[in-house]
């Protein structure tokens, strides 16, 4: 009897080894299917922005040459060749999405610079604003949101659900007007505009990062100016985002923590802020990271009113300037690069929806 119950086990292990392989291969899948959308997607995007210019009602060829060169014959011809204006639609497409590819978004009317030297320059400020601000609203955020789910129907509750409620409702421009008349003018705890006071230099370029550069380069004081100036701004950008995490942690905390699994872990006799971050935020973190792709959104669309109170060379600036003087290459840039940043985090969260729960992965 022994010997007829040993075969039985030897095909297991094969058995095991595939399934300890198949996670890792469906995963693959998954992320090649995020991608293939991912480039359709950002098809769909240039074709969009293509046919926008296309629509919009301005000489394109004066706009970007001058009124004096628009007057050259040769100079008009080199131009429409290049970027295929002489050319039926399917083929101008092509070639437009061929110079997006190579990084040419054309030339603003506004700098006469090329539009991607103009996104290089600005962009800097608006990613080290917006990193600020998605820090400071993940880590309050998620920390309102924890505490409000573990204190239900207590005061501290109810205040924070009232006070998330009141970031939500309240534009973002209205508070960045009351904190700067506050902040600045009746207090004077920070300064009203610019990334650093007047006169001061910045530091060497590295990654275009005030704070990041000065560090690298070894200048606290440089730095603390530079997070000085930032600091306000980043608090306006990120309470509407706090006000939505807070309210989104707080509804996915109350859904897990009453499973089985949570209260066993009390059971066990673990502490509380074991049962908290390892049991409870971890099985929640699913829905809060839906909400950080939200939050990345809310910044680049906040960003533009923020940057325009604050004076803040940023990529809100750049597209304010290019909006009011109608300079089509730049406001299609500045498109094309919001568009490219939405997708890419959504791609992210599609990512990392997998890492946490795999059963999304076979979706």
């Amino acid at each position: 009897m022994l010997l007829t119950t040993a075969p039985t086990m030897v095909p297991e292990a094969p058995g095991r080894g595939r399934r300890g392989l198949r996670p890792s291969s469906s995963f693959l899948r998954f992320v090649l299917r995020r991608l293939v959308a991912l480039v359709l997607l950002a098809l769909g995007i240039t074709f969009v922005a293509f046919a926008l210019t296309q629509l919009v009602p301005s000489d394109a060829v004066a706009t970007n040459l001058g009124e004096q060169a628009a007057g050259d014959p040769a100079a008009v011809a080199a131009f429409k060749h290049h970027y295929g204006l002489d050319k039926p639609w399917p083929v101008r497409y092509a070639i437009y999405v061929q110079h997006v590819v190579e990084g040419d978004l054309g030339q603003s009317s506004l700098t006469r610079d090329a539009v991607t030297h103009d996104l290089g320059q600005f962009i800097p400020a608006t990613a080290e604003l917006g990193l600020y601000s998605i820090l400071i609203a993940a880590v309050l955020g998620v920390a309102l949101g924890v505490i409000a789910a573990m204190r239900r129907n207590r005061p501290i509750d109810h205040v924070l659900r009232v006070v998330s409620l009141g970031g939500i409702s309240m534009p973002t421009f209205w508070i960045a007007l009351i904190a700067l008349y506050v902040g600045f003018y009746r207090l004077g705890w920070f300064p009203g505009a610019e990334r650093l006071d007047p006169g001061s230099q910045p530091p060497p370029s590295v990654t275009g990062l005030y704070t990041i550069d000065a560090l690298l380069n070894g200048d606290g004081g440089l730095f603390v100016q530079a997070f000085h100036h930032l600091v306000l701004p980043a608090l306006v950008l990120a309470a509407f985002n706090v006000s939505l995490l807070t309210r989104y942690t707080r509804s996915a905390v109350l859904e897990v923590q009453g499973n089985d699994y949570v209260r066993s872990a009390r059971a066990k006799g673990l502490p509380e802020r074991v049962v908290i971050i390892r049991y409870i935020l971890r099985a929640a973190l699913s829905s809060v990271v839906t909400v950080l792709g939200l939050v990345f959104a809310n910044v680049l669309t906040g960003a533009v009113l923020v940057e325009k109170i604050f004076s803040w060379p940023g990529i809100g600036q750049y597209a304010y300037q290019a909006a009011i003087n109608v300079d089509v290459p730049a406001i299609a840039g500045v498109s094309l690069f919001v568009a490219v940043v939405y997708i890419t985090v959504n791609f992210v969260v599609d990512i990392l929806y997998g890492v946490i729960d795999p059963r999304i992965r076979v979706t």
